[in-house]
């Protein structure tokens, strides 16, 4: 039995965890739902999504300052 490649798959939404379906009648995908989607902006927006990094030589920071 082979699977239809028309057909939408359901994931997990990121925010909530809840089930949506990802398929182009969503707006929202890979989100839920607009709630989920606007939770999500607003995060990134007041930056709590974060990646910490080494900074970069490129930076223009003094290198020999730090200890070794």
């Amino acid at each position: 039995m082979s699977r239809d490649p028309h057909a939408a798959r359901t994931v997990r939404c990121p925010q909530c965890g809840g089930d949506s379906r990802y398929a182009p009648d969503n707006p929202w995908r890979p989100f839920c739902s607009a709630r989920c989607r606007s939770v999500d902006l607003g995060a990134w927006a007041s930056e709590r999504y974060r990646v910490q990094a080494r900074p970069s030589i490129d930076d223009g920071d003094d290198l020999t300052s730090l200890p070794h």
